[in-house]
Order: structure tokens, then sequence, then C-alpha cells
């Protein structure tokens, strides 16, 4: 059971990671480089706050801060070692305040909101945000 909920948390982390890998690369193909920063920098926040909507409205396993600590990290991971290493070959996009860390703050800060949200309306008995 716990290798499920595990399973069903990363899932929605890497599901957000794939919305900014496709709005990254889309953006890098049909516009500047620093337009589509911009672009990912605003859909970002947007896309971990749908995806954590679902999971917390749908799952909840975990508490606000673990899971944005834990998207972080799914986030990050394939940054890390698939973009940066295996297709871009070069570290330096973690050199970039609007490329990288203003999306993981980003990122945490809609996805610990969202979820503390969530889980307050429950406690008080609110019906939360639909979608």
């Amino acid at each position: 059971m716990k290798i499920t909920k595990a399973f069903i948390l990363l899932a929605h982390g890497f599901v957000g990671w794939a919305l900014c890998a496709a709005t990254m690369g889309i953006g890098m193909s049909i516009t500047t480089l620093n337009n589509a920063l911009i672009i990912h920098a605003i859909a970002a926040p947007i896309f971990f706050t749908c995806v954590s909507l679902v999971y917390f409205r749908r799952f909840n396993y975990t508490p606000p801060l673990i899971t944005a600590s834990i998207f972080i990290a799914v986030v990050i991971d394939p940054d890390f070692f698939v973009v940066a290493m295996l297709i871009n070959r070069s570290f330096d996009m973690f050199s970039s305040f609007l490329g990288t860390w203003l999306p993981f703050a980003l990122i945490f800060t809609s996805t610990f909101i969202t979820g503390t949200f969530i889980r307050h309306n429950r406690s008080n008995g609110r019906v939360s945000v639909s979608i």
C-alpha cells in the first residue's frame, strides 16, 4: 500500500514536470528562449496548482510541506539528470534565475499553498475548489 501511495505522489509530480518540459520544448521551437522562459515561469505554478488540486482532493496522502518538497525533488531530478546532463550537456541552466530558480520557487509555493488551502477547507467542513 505504501508503494502505491508513493507512486501516486511521484506520478503527480512527474505530470507537472512533463507539462513544464512540454512548455519549454514547444516554447523554444516557436519563440525566443527568453520568451519561452517567461511563459514557463508563468505556466509552472499554474500547472502545479492544478496537479496539486487533483492530488490533495483525491489522494491527500502527505501534508502540504512534504508534498511540495517531493514535487520539487521530482522536478529537479529530471532537470539535472536528463535536461542538463543528457540534452544540454551543460549545467548552465542552473545559473538562470528566470529559467530555473524562479520556477522552482513558484512550483514549491503553489503546491504548498494549494495543499494548505484544501486541507484548511476540509478541516472546516467547507467545500473546496473543484476542477
